[in-house]
């Protein structure tokens, strides 16, 4: 097989092979994570099997969302969004928000995550599948507590969510300036 062959095979298997991605992905979030009804479910396996997008850290204790922000996403939403630069239908973001903790180290002062408080979840829905209270803006958005871990307490996406994301409106709700693993 010649270099050009080789070439225009391997470009041919990626254009085929993209869309399938997509696919799965959708399929796979929208038969795991959330229910006929819309109801969305907390990803539980996101530090072990899903690739972390990079960090923030709100470090006032009397800020909204106070604590170390690991975020995560499946490897093949982070794939495709660096592919096109859009989020894929069936993307899941999960936000994990956990407690400051702090300590005198051989290093110096040192600030490190300790348990969880709250996830944040956002499911790209680019079809417009559902309607309610927790779906908008192409996107489903859930709430958990480390109270109830299973139970979505977001009022609405509106009252619960928009507050903190309309300044990342322009970049499709996300704030995807704190995330190195899509570039």
């Amino acid at each position: 097989m010649t270099t050009s062959h080789a070439v225009g095979l391997a470009a041919l298997l990626t254009l085929t092979i993209a869309p399938v991605f997509a696919a799965d992905l959708a399929t796979t979030t929208f038969r795991d994570h959330v229910d006929s009804e819309g109801n969305i479910s907390r990803p539980t396996d996101v530090r072990s099997n899903w690739v972390h997008l990079g960090s923030w850290v709100v470090d006032d204790a009397e800020a909204p969302g106070a604590g170390f922000h690991d975020v995560y996403t499946q490897p093949e939403a982070a794939r495709a969004y660096r592919e096109s630069g859009e989020f894929a239908d069936g993307t899941v973001l999960v936000k994990e928000i956990r407690g400051i903790e702090s300590g005198e180290k051989t290093t110096g002062p040192a600030l490190w995550a300790g348990e969880p408080r709250v996830w944040f979840v956002m499911v790209r829905d680019g079809q417009g599948r559902f309607d309610g209270p927790h779906w908008g803006q192409g996107w489903g958005w859930a709430l958990f507590t480390a109270d109830e871990p299973e139970v979505n307490v977001s009022e609405s996406f509106e009252n619960t969510c928009m507050g903190c994301h309309t300044p990342a409106q322009q970049t499709d709700w996300v704030f995807v300036e704190g995330y190195p693993t899509l570039r």
